[in-house]
């Protein structure tokens, strides 16, 4: 059994949100949780920035204090052994999906808490509407739902293609291929499944 915590990004627009997200992850744990950061869906250039701003965001309950690691995709399997919680954090959706497919899930992380935000909640599911390109697309499967991350917020106010149709993302997602479950998630909101 697997407990993932699918949750739609852009935790710091929802500090409240972001706060019952990782007091969630940490639910059933000690007070210092092994947490393994994953941050395939970035530029290898940019982790260990990004792990320290992860590392400090303060959103964990004040009696709880995390170990991290940073992970590296040649001792991934290695590293999840090791851990309590395996935090798979978004970005780009074609560099997570070709990380994580290179690897036997979700076998190698059985018994763990996966937790995901953004474009990797949406790699999980079987389909996604993006963000990012702005059309459906098929994740990994391991869920077997659809899932819109940012929903109904202001992504891509800075974009030349100027403001999301929600609507619109949502129909083209309905639509896609077979039927299944849609979470359409607004900014901080999260659901948990366990299979």
């Amino acid at each position: 059994m697997v407990k993932y915590i699918l949750n739609s990004g852009g935790i710091r627009n929802n500090m409240e949100g972001g706060k019952r997200f990782f007091t969630e992850a940490v639910k059933g744990f000690s007070d210092t949780p092994r947490v393994l950061i994953c941050l395939f869906a970035y530029p290898r250039e940019h982790w260990e920035e990004k792990y320290n701003e992860i590392k400090n965001l303060s959103l964990y309950p004040t009696n709880t204090i995390p170990v991290f690691n940073l992970a590296f995709p040649d001792k991934f399997e290695e590293q999840i052994n090791n851990s309590d919680i395996i935090y798979i954090y978004g970005g780009d959706d074609h560099l997570i999906k070709y990380w994580l497919s290179k690897f036997n899930l979700p076998k190698i992380w059985e018994g763990k808490v996966v937790v995901t935000n953004s474009s990797s909640s949406q790699v999980l599911s079987k389909y996604a509407w993006t963000c990012d390109w702005r059309e459906c697309i098929d994740g990994l499967g391991i869920l077997p739902i659809k899932f819109i991350s940012h929903y109904k917020s202001n992504y891509g106010h800075d974009d030349s293609r100027g403001l999301i149709d929600w609507d619109k993302a949502y129909e083209e997602l309905k639509n896609y291929k077979e039927d299944l479950p849609i979470y359409a998630l607004k900014e901080g909101e999260f659901e948990v499944f366990n299979q």
